[in-house]
């Protein structure tokens, strides 16, 4: 991933939980960024690497993230105090989302992706355990015309305890308020199927292995107290390692039956 620095805030973007802002940067380019500072930590920046570039290599349509360094220093020209701490806190590497300018959120009202992206997107969500995307929340962009996904950080949830692998790569997250599912129905279950078999065949080892490379070391070092330990490298092994185990099981998790 590209690495800039933020050279000044913009807006803060109020409705996500994190306080995510849009702050332009020192190649000229503006970004959604996410503080390393936040109240969800480290975790969910992980989280939007691991599966927003997963996903891309996967054929869904990811705005291009950027590790975005903030000098604590922008932080004393914001008159808004909670922006001023947030800044501080989070002074080094945070994570940034390419902005697209003019871009609305998806509503399914008017216009729809073709049902076989919506498949893609709704794969990928159930690999990665992200259920965070229904209606109340759909983390899905249309940028002239195009669906986006985005908001990848509630995912990947068994970063935040490490359950035995043997138990998350079997485990069924409820997907049925997903904000694709409907789309999904209309290619039926021989065509999930073969779909399914692509999807799997493209995540291997090595794969994982690339995505997972890109995650910053300093978002790793201080995920939580379970991984304190642990140094990158392993880390890095362990995401692997559940990633891959999840998508070489049975996959029980892609309900094929249950939405076909």
């Amino acid at each position: 991933m590209q690495r800039v620095m933020g050279t000044r805030y913009l807006t803060p973007l109020r409705e996500g939980g994190s306080l995510p802002g849009v702050v332009e940067a020192d190649n000229d380019g503006t970004y959604v960024v996410k503080f390393r500072g936040a109240g969800q930590g480290s975790a969910a920046l992980v989280a939007e690497v691991v599966v927003g570039e997963l996903g891309r290599r996967l054929g869904i349509r990811v705005p291009e993230l950027a590790v975005i360094g903030v000098d604590p220093e922008v932080a004393r020209r914001e008159p808004d105090q909670e922006v001023q701490e947030l800044l501080r806190a989070s002074a080094g590497e945070n994570l940034g989302m390419d902005f697209l300018p003019g871009s609305v959120g998806y509503d399914g009202v008017g216009w729809e992706p073709p049902p076989e992206e919506a498949a893609r997107i709704y794969w990928l969500d159930a690999l990665t355990a992200n259920v965070d995307r229904t209606w109340s929340n759909p983390n899905l962009l249309i940028w002239h015309r195009r669906l986006w996904a985005i908001d990848h950080g509630a995912a990947l949830l068994f970063q935040h305890s490490w359950p035995s692998v043997a138990a998350w790569a079997a485990r069924r997250y409820d997907l049925s308020q997903h904000v694709l599912a409907d789309l999904v129905t209309k290619l039926g279950p021989a065509v999930l199927a073969k779909l399914d078999a692509e999807l799997a065949a493209i995540v291997t080892a090595e794969l994982l292995k690339e995505v997972v490379a890109l995650v910053p070391d300093s978002f790793l070092v201080s995920l939580n107290s379970v991984t304190e330990d642990a140094d990158p490298a392993e880390l890095r092994r362990r995401y692997v390692e559940y990633l891959l185990a999840r998508r070489m099981g049975d996959r029980g998790w892609w309900p094929t039956e249950a939405i076909a």
